[in-house]
């Protein structure tokens, strides 16, 4: 049939049902047992032996007709299962309804379970049930949906067609967020809701989305991070805090970026970066044996070892290693910062004019370093103009104790002992005005409430950042941020492939 024929002989179906009676949308539903349950509690390797009955729902796969019986899959969210249809069993009525029902049809069903004599179990059908009646046809079973296109803006034909990939990333994601959260609860860290809507963003570099609030007649910016109000509660008492949250960022679209993503965020008064190092490593590794079985991913055709501890280098050493530039030697000011550009565009970085220090040096770790970065590693003491909310480094005012961890060539953490001195604080984020005056938009603002927060005193802290997009990424061998979010933001129209922007490494705290 062609597509045309296809939709108008679904439609003639479900007007046939209703004419003969039929709820081709029933109300209710009942089942004793999903797919995976039905084929669990089948507990003999003898063929054709029945055991007691089951009632099992899902979505109707293609039929095998073979006169007088018929071989169906059902596929719910657990897995799928085979009926099998007699018309001796099912009666006239019951039978010649299944065999007028289509592909993508969702069925119920109730009967004992028995193993084939190929050895595939499978429930005996002694009554139907028509569910839900599909109106467009599925995805070739042969094809499946291969469209990247198709998939990220129809994700439910993705879900249906490509069980293998697309389906199995989407639980392996949830089980990563589910095992991350369960982890930190029993090490004692709170749970947290902060706003979404804010009257002044801040915590990361990055432009916001904004919106207006009609009650109050004033403009409100969605959060690009969730730290300022997390240390409001530091300051309030609250030890050890976490948040697993939607933020969003107004940034252009790439393999590494959406502009609505997940972040982790946490805090933990009385620590440092250290503390915080030890942590990561000890989380990622213990998420992926909870996941896996073992502390390790596979990412393409090699397996990445994830035991603690992992390996540190200083963000001076790597971008030495990688690019032969050491920006130490090029003092901070206009004269050491136009020198350190001309060394980056000597070694190929497209890096325009005007581009403040700290975004250079975090250029040079985007361009060069980064996709060396496979197996886990900490770069950490990052230069001050990067990290205005993370504290000094003692022996050194140029580095702040800043860490940022990669696996797989991309970024998946980033961590700070937290500045908790208000005066120094105050003028960080004046620096960070003079930036923005001079056209740095993704700056931060100054906070004055923030500051007044501080001014009560903050306990010393280490804080962190995980975006959960990139560690699912990481986790599940994706090779876009699009793979593991289930609805990405798209362009109207165009190319998905093409990257609107560089990937840089993103500061997330």
């Amino acid at each position: 049939m062609s597509e045309v024929e296809e939709l108008a002989a679904r439609r003639q179906a479900l007007a046939d049902l209703r004419a003969a009676g039929t709820d081709p949308y029933p109300a209710r539903v009942s089942r004793t047992h999903d797919a995976a349950q039905a084929l669990a509690a089948y507990q003999t390797d003898t063929a054709e032996e029945e055991q007691p009955g089951v009632t099992v729902a899902g979505r109707m796969l293609t039929p095998r007709h073979m006169g007088k019986a018929s071989f169906v899959h059902l596929v719910d969210g657990s897995g799928k299962i085979q009926l099998y249809l007699q018309r001796d069993k099912l009666g006239d009525a019951q039978f010649d309804l299944f065999k007028s029902l289509h592909p993508g049809d969702f069925l119920w069903a109730t009967g004992p379970v028995f193993r084939t004599r190929t050895g595939e179990i499978t429930v005996k059908a002694q009554e139907i049930k028509l569910l839900a009646k599909a109106l467009r046809p599925l995805p070739d079973k042969y094809h499946g949906v291969t469209d990247k296109e198709v998939r990220y803006r129809k994700r439910y034909l993705d879900l249906i067609a490509n069980r293998d990939d697309s389906f199995v990333r989407l639980m392996q994601r949830s089980k990563l967020v589910s095992t991350v959260r369960h982890w930190l609860e029993a090490r004692g860290f709170v749970e947290v809701e902060t706003p979404v809507l804010q009257p002044l963003y801040g915590g990361a570099h990055a432009r916001p989305f904004t919106t207006h609030f009609n009650a109050l007649n004033e403009d409100l910016f969605l959060r690009i991070a969730l730290e300022l109000y997390h240390k409001r509660l530091l300051i309030g008492g609250v030890d050890k805090l976490f948040e697993i949250g939607r933020v969003f960022r107004n940034e252009g679209l790439s393999r590494k970026h959406n502009p609505e993503f997940t972040m982790l965020e946490l805090y933990w008064a009385y620590a440092d970066y250290h503390d915080i190092m030890t942590l990561v490593e000890t989380l990622v590794s213990d998420a992926a044996t909870s996941m896996f079985g073992r502390p390790e991913v596979k990412r393409d055709e090699s397996i990445i070892d994830l035991t603690p501890p992992w390996p540190r280098q200083t963000l001076r050493e790597a971008i030495l290693q990688h690019s032969g530039i050491d920006f130490a030697v090029y003092p901070p000011g206009d004269e050491g910062d136009l020198a350190l550009l001309a060394a980056a565009r000597a070694r190929g970085a497209q890096i325009p004019d005007g581009t403040p220090r700290g975004k250079l040096i975090d250029e040079l770790l985007s361009t060069f370093v980064e996709s060396h970065l496979v197996s886990p590693v900490f770069l950490f003491d990052y230069p001050i103009e990067l990290s205005p909310l993370a504290k000094t480094k003692a022996n050194d005012p140029r580095l702040v104790e800043r860490f940022e961890a990669f696996a797989g060539g991309i970024e998946i953490a980033n961590a700070f002992s937290e500045l908790n001195d208000p005066l120094e604080q105050r003028r960080r984020f004046e620096a960070q005005a003079r930036d923005r005056a001079a056209g740095d938009l993704e700056a931060q603002l100054l906070d004055e409430e923030f500051l007044e927060a501080m001014e009560h005193g903050m306990p010393p802290a280490g804080g962190l950042g995980i975006g959960i997009d990139r560690l699912a990424m990481f986790f599940t061998g994706a090779d876009t941020i699009r793979d593991v979010i289930l609805f990405p933001q798209l362009r109207r129209e165009g190319v998905l492939e093409r990257d609107d922007e560089p990937d840089g490494s993103g500061a997330t705290c």
